[in-house]
């Protein structure tokens, strides 16, 4: 740079990169990771606050105090879970990582109030009832072939064979840069459907196979919702105008998906042996992933790959009891 040029000639196109240099570190984290950890921060600071203490720079003492008190308040709120106050800890930590600074987790201060309350209040996973064949067909049973049920019916069954997030299924567009906020789109050719996703670990594709009837198939009901509510470019699952005659703009929201799950595990009649509130509370979004670990009788690694998992151990996860029991370490011990 000329000495007698100003700064402020070059200040411009530098702010610039800077704001698309934020964009792009924006888009390094979820949406909803990003959003917890906001919630995190505002959380923790108001602690601070409330306590007439500064939360810069870090404090390993001071996180550690903050933690305990998500385990045990001392101000009448309920108790935090454990892996709550991970992900509090998590979103501290990636705020100050955002302002230049470092927490050290492993500090004593933190690790062994951690340790403490893991040892304490920690409870097994709570995991959702998977979603099996038989169950989904009875759910998709339940739905009207208008255009709403036609588009529930391909949510489903999508979702279910993809393997696919809630998030996943509504983020996906029918073709590839149609909406600013897609996160997908899908290619539909003669033997099933591909899928491309950005999921949490970058880009990957999900092949969804045709199915043996028309009235189960993935593919067949995604053609079906695409033809009769006309559409060919955007996202793929829209809100339905309210006398069900034609597909509206707006993108569906996720929670859309988790509703749908549920209203149509209880018109199916699915675990009623247990009262609505129960069988409400066992069936979510992850169902669907959890329906497809534990029914496909194929080899692990291609239910891992669908799954988008970067370890075996986090699709063991999703096999609800299908791998129990089927080595028998007793009987091959001699016993």
């Amino acid at each position: 740079m000329p000495e007698n040029t100003p700064i402020s000639a070059h200040s411009r196109p530098l702010e610039r990169l800077a704001e698309t240099a934020r964009d792009y570190a924006e888009q390094a984290t979820a949406g909803n990771t990003s959003s917890a950890y906001k919630a995190d921060w505002k959380h923790f600071s108001r602690w601070c606050r409330m306590r007439g203490v500064p939360a810069l720079p870090p404090s390993p003492e001071l996180v550690g105090l903050y933690i305990a008190h998500c385990a045990a308040p001392d101000d009448g709120t309920p108790p935090l879970s454990v892996s709550t106050i991970e992900r509090r800890l998590s979103g501290i930590g990636w705020q100050y990582q955002q302002r230049g600074l470092t927490l050290d987790r492993k500090d004593r201060h933190i690790a062994t109030v951690l340790a403490g309350i893991r040892r304490q209040h920690a409870r097994p996973p709570r995991q959702k009832e998977a979603v099996l064949a038989d169950d989904l067909i009875a759910m998709i049973a339940t739905l009207s072939h208008d255009l709403r049920g036609l588009r529930d019916r391909a949510i489903l069954l999508v979702g279910y064979a993809g393997g696919l997030r809630r998030s996943e299924i509504v983020a996906l567009d029918c073709g590839r840069d149609d909406t600013s906020d897609s996160g997908g789109w899908v290619q539909i050719e003669d033997a099933g459907a591909v899928l491309f996703l950005r999921g949490k670990t970058g880009w990957r594709e999900v092949e969804i196979g045709r199915g043996t009837t028309k009235a189960t198939c993935p593919v067949h009901a995604l053609e079906q919702w695409l033809h009769f509510a006309k559409i060919d470019f955007g996202p793929l699952f829209r809100r339905v105008s309210r006398d069900t005659t034609r597909a509206l703009d707006g993108r569906l929201s996720d929670k859309h998906v988790a509703r749908l799950i549920k209203q149509t595990v209880l018109d199916a009649g699915i675990r009623s042996d247990l009262p609505p509130r129960e069988r409400l509370a066992l069936f979510s979004g992850h169902s669907l992933r959890a329906g497809l670990a534990s029914s496909a009788e194929v080899d692990e690694r291609y239910i891992q790959k669908q799954l988008g998992h970067a370890s075996a151990e986090m699709t063991r996860r999703y096999q609800r009891r299908r791998d129990r029991f089927r080595v028998n370490l007793t009987k091959a011990a001699g016993l």
